[in-house]
């Protein structure tokens, strides 16, 4: 009973004390509901437009691809086996260095011979000493016919006997031409067993090693890297602006590199129906190698408008 009476108690005194806590908290909530007041700042009239953005016009260009100007597979035209190579990927070659040398024992047995044979002149001696002679016998014998010592008919044969000896000088040195000519033959066979760079260039690959067998497979891949080739793919709207002999702009798109001349070499003749284009091809001078094959770059052109590029990914 005495619980029961407490509780009704503070039950009404709660309710007595709550308007009064309502009315402490009321001004708190007001504030902090409240919106901020604004604050209004000067304006400048400049400040209250926005400036002119100036668009940025980029240099036209065109897309381009770096080439070695000369690739050539090199191979050998006899068959044989590798006795010595004396380069590898990577190595520079000079145009005529030897780049692999065959087994030869044979072709150079044959070369030796060759030149026994060509020096050898005795023929020609002997034959020279025989036509003098016959020339001897027969002005003798014109002598005695005129005293009458001999007949008409000893004439005749000391005649017959000088033109012999004649042929037979002519084919004495005849016969030397002819080894002279065998000589150049044995040496032309033992220079094909030596396969020699065609042009300046790097290896860009090496095929056979010492002691393989060659026949028809080709020995070394070489590239020319000084000039390179430079391919452009054009829009046939810039058909006639380029000339061969021109000079064009290039910049290849590697790290450091700067704006390079190159001159119009070939420009093709006919427009691809496809692609509405045509190619140019430029020569560009590469002093050192510095610059390697297979690069991507940019040639800028004077006068060419934005509108007239062709589409990316064209070439």
């Amino acid at each position: 009973m005495a619980d029961t009476t407490r509780f009704h108690a503070l039950a009404r005194l709660s309710v007595l004390a709550f308007p009064a806590l309502l009315g402490l908290l009321a001004p708190l909530v007001a504030a902090v509901a409240a919106p901020p007041a604004s604050v209004t700042l000067p304006v400048s009239p400049a400040a209250s437009a926005p400036a002119p953005v100036t668009p940025r016009t980029a240099k036209p260009t065109l897309g381009c691809l770096i080439s070695p100007e000369r690739v050539a597979d090199i191979g050998s035209p006899v068959v044989g086996v590798v006795a010595e190579i004396s380069v590898d990927n990577g190595t520079l070659v000079q145009a005529g260095q030897a780049l692999v040398v065959l087994r030869s024992d044979v072709e150079q047995a044959g070369l030796n011979a060759a030149q026994a044979r060509s020096a050898i002149e005795a023929d020609v001696y002997a034959a020279k000493a025989n036509l003098v002679l016959a020339h001897q016998r027969h002005a003798r014998a014109v002598e005695l016919v005129s005293e009458g010592f001999v007949s008409s008919q000893a004439v005749e044969q000391a005649r017959a006997e000088r033109d012999v000896a004649d042929q037979k000088l002519q084919q004495a040195r005849g016969q030397q031409t002819v080894s002279q000519q065998e000589l150049r033959i044995v040496q032309a066979q033992l220079g094909q067993r030596t396969v020699r760079s065609p042009f300046r260039g790097v290896v860009v690959e090496r095929f056979v090693n010492a002691g393989e067998r060659v026949e028809d497979k080709p020995l070394l891949r070489l590239a020319m890297l000084d000039p390179l080739r430079v391919e452009i793919v054009m829009p046939a709207s810039r058909w006639g602006s380029v000339e061969v002999n021109h000079t064009l702009s290039v910049v290849p798109e590697l790290p450091g590199a700067v704006s390079m001349a190159a001159r119009v070499t070939h420009v093709d003749k006919i427009i691809d129906a496809a692609s509405n284009t045509f190619r140019v091809r430029l020569s560009l001078p590469n002093p050192g190698n510095r610059l390697p094959a297979g690069a991507r770059c940019k040639v800028d052109e004077p006068g060419l408008s934005a509108t007239s590029l062709p589409a990316r990914g064209s070439l």
